[in-house]
């Protein structure tokens, strides 16, 4: 069966943005190539801009020749178009399709732009088979069924379909030799593998599709259930990464097996992937995990307990590093902490200090076993930092990096917490008073 050329310009149209942007990822090849003609045409009714996308992998003159043949047919259509270069050749399609994405979604966050893709019914059928190998669970069987931002208008259309639209409208488009690399599975599941079960189990196309099919309904079901139950907030930290903030109370409640079906949809909606070991480890330390503690995770992610919330960031270990020891100087920033001078204000606001002048003062990160000196009745007498801070209410991802201040060994400030009581400033020593301010605060 052939799709006429009206329901896929209605497709298209459907998948395209009233007004605004749209980001298409055209390759060159035969689906790209035809929902590039389709897209160039429903534009116009849907009074929208259309940028095409293409994406040089760097793995040989093919794909060179790919993109400027993608960038010479979208420039007929009277379309813009960018075009992005591997720096490198990656071997591996994950590696491939890692790159891609990164700069089809560079693309499209310039404009806020949607991104549409040409995946076929076939790229569903061969997706679904190929995570069902894997070992892979509902949320993975959902394939590209599964709810996303990104519009694939012929995910209902098969590959020969497309073709016959292609050769009816004389479209050109340029074969990729990897596509026929045994090197990769997909290509071994759609040259091999797949027609071989084809053959025996004809039906076997129409069983995926419908896996395929209940798995994202599936999913759509567990996302309303996580709006409902958990209460959550997804921001950007001061380099635009994305933070997951969730409220603690409302995902302790649950047992392992559900707290391994509600992860990995809350970590998504931050835009991480958990894989399962990331989501066996979180389900086991959401249940045991003490306040102050974190677990590392794959892809340089963590997630720290607070008192009231489970925080999920990009690691900072490597960040610490570089922030060991340094002198106390303003204007100056360490990690998310901005030092200046100041005037002097009461001693209660522990946001500012008045330090002797004369001391050579440093900064650096808490650490186990650090005490700040402090004054108990006619006495002074040492506490352990970590107590001021839980007092403080400071846990989950910012304790770790939580500043001290120095004069030789001694710890002489917390910013944000408490001065040292030892830390005296005596008549005719020149003074400076420090303010501090957590960038964090104020985001």
């Amino acid at each position: 069966m052939t799709v006429p050329a009206p329901d896929l310009a209605a497709l298209v149209s459907r998948a395209l943005p009233r007004r605004g942007s749209a980001v298409l990822a055209v390759s060159g090849g035969l689906d790209s190539m035809a929902l590039l003609d389709v897209a160039a045409s429903a534009r116009r009714q849907r009074g929208c801009t259309v940028i095409v996308a293409t994406y040089d992998h760097a793995s040989g003159a093919h794909s060179a020749r790919a993109a400027a043949f993608v960038v010479r047919k979208a420039l007929g259509y009277g379309l813009p178009v960018v075009t992005g270069r591997a720096g490198r050749t990656e071997l591996t399609e994950a590696a491939w399709r890692a790159a891609r994405w990164n700069f089809l979604r560079a693309v499209a966050g310039t404009t806020k732009a949607v991104i549409l893709t040409a995946h076929t019914r076939d790229d569903q059928i061969e997706t679904v088979l190929m995570r069902a190998l894997r070992g892979a669970g509902a949320r993975g069987l959902a394939g590209l069924r599964a709810p996303s931002v990104i519009r694939r208008p012929f995910v209902d259309v098969s590959r020969d379909e497309l073709r016959a639209y292609a050769m009816a409208c004389s479209l050109t488009w340029i074969e990729d030799p990897t596509n026929r690399s045994p090197r990769h599975l997909r290509n071994r599941i759609r040259h091999d593998l797949l027609p071989s079960l084809l053959r025996s189990r004809p039906m076997l196309a129409g069983e995926l599709r419908n896996i395929g099919d209940r798995a994202a309904t599936w999913r759509c079901e567990v996302s309303a259930m996580v709006d409902a139950a958990v209460r959550f907030e997804v921001g950007r930290d001061l380099r635009g990464t994305s933070t997951l903030d969730v409220t603690a109370a409302d995902v302790t409640q649950y047992s392992r097996p559900v707290l391994a079906i509600i992860w990995p949809e809350l970590a998504a909606r931050a835009g991480v992937t958990l894989d399962r070991r990331g989501t066996d480890r979180i389900a086991a330390f959401t249940i045991s995990g003490k306040v102050g503690s974190r677990i590392q995770l794959s892809g340089g992610w963590e997630l720290s307990r607070s008192r009231k919330l489970f925080e999920l960031r990009v690691s900072m270990r490597g960040e610490q590093e570089d922030q060991e020891i340094r002198p106390l100087e303003t204007p100056m920033t360490w990690d998310r902490w901005v030092f200046s001078s100041g005037k002097k204000r009461p001693a209660t606001d522990p946001w500012r200090a008045s330090l002797p002048g004369d001391d050579s003062l440093w900064i650096r990160a808490w650490q186990p076993g650090d005490k700040l000196t402090i004054r108990h009745g006619d006495r002074l007498v040492t506490r352990k930092v970590k107590y001021f801070l839980s007092d403080a209410g400071i846990s989950g991802h910012i304790r770790a990096r939580w500043p001290v201040v120095l004069a030789g060994d001694e710890i002489v400030w917390i910013p944000g917490v408490r001065r040292s009581d030892a830390a005296t400033v005596r008549p005719g020593r020149p003074v400076v008073t420090y303010v501090c301010d957590y960038l964090d605060r104020r985001s």
